[in-house]
């Protein structure tokens, strides 16, 4: 058995492009322009490169894009200032804190001062709240886990009654991806590095969301054959075949083992991160249309 390779990218911009569709209508019916505000604070490559991959989407979908660039020093006290702001910012829909922050900078206390409403992240207690208690239609829902979720619904279909097994247990992924799949009526498992015989929980899943942060951790013998494989994982590793000091990036899967047994894998890249940029418009779209009143979009249904 060969997996079908899971185009993340593609199907990322097939769904950018529906977003612009809707937020174009959105503009021309209503004149609300979904906002979005990105903060970062310091001078972490990666993250840079990140938040300049979010403001290229938020202008393709016709968005309103803020970037608000803090020096590394700036003070807990002004940026908890700027988030207030934001928040009563009326042509804002959308608030992303870049993280990680600062040492001195407590996360928890600014994430939780983020508007519910506006908190395009999904990490805010109350939208955590709403998603464990089942009320996904009214939270916003973390975007990698949402990406997740419809990768697996496109390669599936209907995944009621499937075994799924979550291997990490982080609030940004790990526990948001097995509500998501509990509301899907899926029989959720979450595992983790600690987990007896992981190999053995592994096997068993018709979905595995790999999403433990260590390279390469599940083997392609873990895989049950057939099975729909969502590797979360982005691990940068040493890969001396393409010269001294050069790296690469793999997943939290061994991916040509398992893909001798899936049904359909996610590469690393080209799998999961493009869907999360893809969802945190989708967030962004949302929020704009509630906020002028409207129901809520079916993105995966938009896709067909």
């Amino acid at each position: 058995m060969t997996a079908t390779r899971i185009d993340g990218k593609a199907i990322a911009a097939a769904l950018r492009e529906k977003i612009a569709v809707e937020g174009k209508k959105l503009i021309d019916e209503t004149g609300v322009v979904p906002g979005i505000a990105v903060v970062i604070v310091g001078e972490d490559p990666a993250s840079k490169v990140y938040v300049a991959s979010k403001g290229k989407a938020a202008n393709e979908c016709h968005f309103k894009s803020v970037e608000h660039a803090l020096p590394a020093d700036t003070s807990e006290d002004t940026l908890l200032s700027l988030v207030g702001e934001l928040n009563e910012d009326d042509s804002i829909h959308g608030i992303l804190v870049q993280l990680p922050l600062p040492d001195h900078i407590d996360e928890s206390k600014v994430l939780e001062l983020i508007r519910p409403d506006k908190d395009v992240d999904g990490f805010h207690p109350i939208n955590v709240g709403l998603l464990t208690a089942g009320a996904k239609d009214k939270a916003m829902v973390p975007c990698t886990p949402a990406g997740s979720l419809i990768l697996a619904k496109r390669s599936l279909g209907d995944l009621s009654g499937k075994s799924a097994v979550v291997v990490g247990r982080s609030n940004i992924v790990g526990k948001p991806m097995a509500a998501l799949l509990l509301a899907e009526s899926c029989t959720v498992t979450i595992a983790h590095s600690r987990t007896k015989d992981l190999p053995s929980v592994v096997k068993a899943a018709d979905i595995v969301v790999a999403a433990v942060g260590r390279p390469q951790m599940i083997k392609g013998d873990w895989i049950k054959d057939g099975a729909c494989v969502i590797d979360v994982g982005i691990n940068r590793i040493p890969a001396p075949e393409r010269g001294e000091g050069k790296t690469r990036l793999v997943g939290d899967v061994d991916y040509d083992g398992a893909a001798e047994h899936a049904g359909f894998i996610t590469p690393v890249p080209g799998g999961v991160g493009p869907m999360t940029i893809a969802l945190l418009m989708a967030n962004t779209l949302t929020s704009a249309r509630r906020a002028a009143g409207l129901e809520d979009l079916d993105y995966a249904a938009l896709l067909g």
